[in-house]
């Protein structure tokens, strides 16, 4: 009987302990092991998110100017990567075994647990090469995405490029993106972006413990499709930008062309400009930087953001300006000696030529300074009312033409060009008491006056129009149905008469298509074109050369500003450059002399790029060495140790105030 409960004890004891064994081994596989928590969820699902396409951006005769092309992100679960073949991976992607390490360390104090990027933007030979061993690798997947590429390699500086979101992007959309997502950040795809970016999707995959498919969870009961960005027509002309980025190669400056009758920008150059293409990819970082400390800045966006005094343009609003004021009319003439004088007869603003008894149309045909100082002083001096109330009247009816204010483009970064406020002169003067004669500069287009390219092309819209403008844009329709933004139709008047502009027209007109005009070389045969030929000056350099123009002269299909940054005269170097651009616009020819043709194509303006000079101990050692046996002329100015580098001036310099020395003239 006692051995009957011994065994009876012995028994229930063999299950007791069996049984805690098991609740033990439970406990630690669901509690404190969880590796086959994760396999068994590697097993059965994995949710992938689809990254919709960004819409396709067409110019405006729908040819392709930016498209999408898949590339590949590889993904890794930190905790789930184990034995892996390090050396076969680093060669399948291109990397070292140092790299490895350092994404990996990477991808740990993000989270061990949650999946993060290893690798971006592997290209579809790359990713042709991992999928057949990616099998192999625990805990790393890829994630489909497409990246930007652009056919043409043009209009960077329109077009923009993408990056991955940072957290004041993430912070700011309220939760929309998400780390390793993409962004525009500049140009279109930036002003657009929320349009373009489209919506993301999930896939929910089952998958097993090497990462292979096994088919789609619940028939996809559980996904959501992504929804591609919205398509952009841009009013862009791809024939006309890729003539105009030829004809600026080398150069520095900007090419504005626009549709006066919708406001559509048909061409924006800014020069130098750079492939597109180089911010996408890989190696998109390296290429940043370079084009970053590229000393002729080209990310620097000219049409919109340069500044610089507009010249001999500004005569046209000037005239304008002032008959619409009262102050002359189409028949007022004045006299030019070869110079205005003022301040009591003390200082002398310098012109083109001696013009003698000048008209409105010969003043714009001869673009003389004279003419325009005495409309300056009539303007401020013979009002009625004191110089700075004068000045701010002035301003006013100027600015209505677009100059010192943003414009409202439909691109990040515009600035609003500079006229300054009477303030300014006040506080320069310490007194209100002054007149036209302290910034006559301005008279003319120069001083302290700063327009864009942009503001330039804009005025020739105006002129064109015969009063009105609308909002310059780059994108004419959104989505399939071509939506046109609201602002972008609103006509916008200049405040000056439509029976004002008559006069002005034939000045410019005269310009080109006259004998002896300082545009008649780059006139085009059957079409007449209105512009303004100018030089601007530059106290840092080489003077600017400048055109503007529109034509034909009635029903004008296209307004033009062409800057070229120490090019020189107007007339032989941007003349040209809008010649050839409006005849292809219009004729879908070029009949320009061959000659101007390949000087244009073929030179290279662009300025020398200066080096640090070397220490004044070393700098006759360095100089001797280098020069040696080099005829005087030869010998490169940086390594002319006692050269004076001090602004050129010209016999045309004037001094226009006691306080400021300024070169007033504006060559033809």
């Amino acid at each position: 009987m006692n051995s009957f409960f011994a065994r009876k004890y012995v028994i229930q004891g063999i299950f007791i302990s069996v049984a805690i064994l098991i609740i033990a081994r439970l406990f630690y596989l669901q509690i404190i092991d969880d590796s086959y928590l994760l396999s068994a969820n590697n097993n059965v699902l994995r949710k992938v998110i689809v990254y919709p396409a960004r819409g396709v951006i067409l110019d405006r005769n729908g040819e392709v100017l930016v498209q999408n092309e898949p590339v590949y992100d590889l993904i890794v679960t930190p905790r789930e990567a184990k034995d892996i073949d390090t050396l076969l991976l680093c060669n399948l992607i291109n990397i070292d075994t140092v790299g490895f390490r350092k994404r990996m360390d990477k991808a740990r104090a993000q989270s061990p647990y949650r999946a993060s990027i290893f690798e971006k933007q592997l290209s579809s030979r790359t990713y042709a090469k991992l999928q057949e061993h990616l099998y192999k690798f625990r805990g790393f997947y890829v994630q489909n995405r497409t990246v930007r590429s652009y056919p043409d390699s043009m209009a960077a500086q329109f077009l923009g490029y993408i990056l991955e979101v940072n957290d004041r992007d993430i912070e700011r959309s309220k939760g929309f993106y998400k780390a390793g997502d993409y962004i525009g950040a500049s140009g279109v795809e930036s002003s657009y972006e929320e349009l373009l970016r489209g919506n993301r999707g999930v896939k929910n995959l089952m998958v097993d413990a090497l990462n292979r498919p096994k088919g789609i969870f619940s028939e996809g009961k559980y996904d959501t499709l992504a929804v591609s960005g919205d398509g952009l027509v841009s009013s862009l002309d791809k024939d006309l930008q890729i003539l105009a980025e030829r004809l600026m190669k080398n150069k520095i400056g900007s090419v504005v062309a626009i549709e006066p009758s919708s406001g559509e920008i048909l061409s924006f150059v800014s020069s130098p400009s750079y492939d597109p293409n180089l911010m996408v990819g890989r190696e998109r970082g390296n290429n940043y930087m370079k084009l970053l400390n590229d000393p002729h800045k080209p990310m620097f966006d000219r049409p919109i953001q340069a500044s610089y005094p507009p010249g001999s343009v500004f005569k046209v609003v000037a005239a304008l300006t002032a008959q619409q004021a009262g102050v002359i009319d189409q028949h007022s003439t004045f006299m030019c000696p070869g110079y205005y004088s003022y301040g009591g007869g003390r200082a002398r603003m310098r012109c083109t030529h001696v013009h003698g008894t000048t008209s409105l149309v010969h003043s714009i045909e001869g673009s003389c300074n004279t003419y325009y100082g005495h409309v300056y002083a009539r303007m401020i001096d013979s009002r009625g009312m004191s110089g700075p109330k004068a000045y701010d009247l002035w301003r006013e009816g100027i600015m209505k033409f677009g100059i010192g204010q943003k414009l409202g483009i439909d691109l990040p970064g515009e600035k609003p060009g500079l006229i300054p406020t009477s303030d300014f002169y006040t506080k320069r003067y310490g007194s209100t008491k002054w007149r036209s004669g302290y910034n006559i500069s301005l008279s003319i287009g120069q001083g302290e006056m700063g327009i864009t390219p942009l503001q330039m092309a804009n005025i020739m819209a105006i002129v064109a129009n015969r009063g009105f403008y609308y909002r310059p844009h780059l994108i004419k329709g959104i989505g399939e149905k071509k939506i046109v933004k609201e602002e972008f139709t609103e006509k916008i008047y200049a405040g000056v008469d439509t029976k004002y502009y008559e006069s002005v027209i034939e000045g410019m007109s005269r310009v080109v298509n006259q004998p002896g005009g300082t545009g008649y070389s780059v006139r085009i045969n059957g079409i007449e074109m209105c512009g303004k030929t100018g030089t601007v000056q530059n106290p840092h350099g080489e003077n600017h050369a400048v055109f503007f123009a529109f034509a034909p002269r009635e029903n004008p299909k296209i307004a033009i500003a062409v800057f070229v940054e120490n090019a020189g005269y107007g007339g032989t170097w941007a003349g040209p450059i809008a010649s050839m651009l409006v005849e292809k616009h219009l004729k879908d020819t070029i009949t320009i002399p061959k000659y101007i043709q390949d000087r244009i194509f073929n030179a290279n303006l662009l300025p020398a790029v200066k080096v640090a000079a070397p220490k004044a101990k070393d700098a006759a050692k360095v100089a001797a060495n280098t020069t040696a046996g080099l005829p005087k002329s030869r010998i490169p100015s940086t390594l002319r140790i006692n050269a004076d580098f001090s602004p050129r001036v010209n016999e045309d310099n004037a001094r226009v105030n006691p306080l400021i020395e300024f070169n007033s003239q504006v060559y033809e």
